[in-house]
């Protein structure tokens, strides 16, 4: 740029303009910026007498634009904006950007979703994106940079960020168990529904109540949420997890069918590749999803 730098104002003094343009008096646009009302009224003499015109008309407290004023503000809001966008976009490509997350679907619905507006507030700079996987796969041909894992440490080449055990209730319609069993061995008078990736989930919560029986014939799932609702329409007794099954007995569409809970046969985690370098979105995230499994 050729033009003299005696007509370049401030950024301090062109947010100060902008703020009492929009505010009307330098008190509020101080207490605004965190600033004096002093240190307002300064910066509107200085830009004043650096452009040689007036842009404020004083009336008392009350400031008014001049026309020259009203001109002024626009380019200075258009200015200001495209200023603070780019130093957005700077900050994104420095430390932020996207992180593409694999997803278990009643964790992710359930547990992270009801989380993620407090990570977009915390980090502007990353954009988060979902996508549902049911099962481990091989992040060298995946376009993911972590994934949330169920199970145990049993995904090769991965870092892992532990979240939570899954502690699991046993749920049905109010119209087939108006009342929790209070023998745990009941529920085997029942059809019992499973789910496909947990097929030994009744067995381990039988035998952490000392009871070996064999297990009645029963539906199979692929997801909770489908589950759920054979649940809710009378179809047999669901073991699902709390953060799950929550909703639906506060709501009372299920109701506990047994009062015991038992610890599930596995954890979720938070998995990354080992092999690549890590984002700062990725760390971001991991950073912040560390404090959220501590509260």
């Amino acid at each position: 740029m050729n033009q003299s730098r005696r007509f370049l104002p401030s950024v301090s003094a062109l947010m100060c303009f902008e703020a009492v343009a929009r505010l009307g008096t330098a008190t509020r646009a101080a207490a605004e910026l965190s600033l004096t009302q002093s240190a307002v009224s300064r910066q509107l003499k200085t830009l004043e007498a650096q452009l040689g015109a007036p842009l404020l008309a004083r009336h008392g407290r009350r400031l008014s634009l001049t026309p020259k004023g009203e001109t002024y503000v626009r380019e200075v809001r258009d200015i200001l904006q495209k200023l603070t966008q780019a130093s957005i976009r700077v900050r994104t490509e420095a430390g932020g950007g996207p992180l593409n997350l694999s997803i278990l679907p009643a964790f992710g619905m359930h547990w992270l979703a009801p989380r993620l507006s407090g990570f977009a507030r915390q980090h502007p700079e990353v954009t988060v994106n979902l996508s549902t996987r049911l099962a481990p796969f091989d992040f060298r041909g995946a376009p993911f940079d972590a994934a949330i894992h169920f199970g145990r440490r049993d995904w090769p080449g991965v870092g892992y960020l532990p979240l939570m055990p899954e502690t699991v209730v046993a749920v049905c319609a109010p119209s087939l168990v108006p009342a929790p069993l209070t023998n745990p061995r009941d529920v085997l008078g029942f059809d019992l529904m499973h789910l496909d990736t947990r097929p030994r989930g009744w067995a381990r919560w039988l035998q952490a109540l000392d009871i070996e029986e064999p297990l009645p014939p029963g539906m199979i799932f692929d997801q909770f949420a489908t589950m759920a609702q054979a649940a809710i329409h009378g179809l047999g007794i669901a073991l699902l997890p709390t953060f799950f099954a929550d909703p639906y007995l506060k709501g009372g569409q299920l109701v506990l069918a047994s009062p015991h809970t038992t610890q599930s046969i596995g954890s979720y985690f938070l998995v990354w590749p080992l092999e690549r370098s890590e984002s700062p979105a990725l760390t971001s995230f991991r950073t912040w999803l560390c404090h959220q499994t501590d509260t």
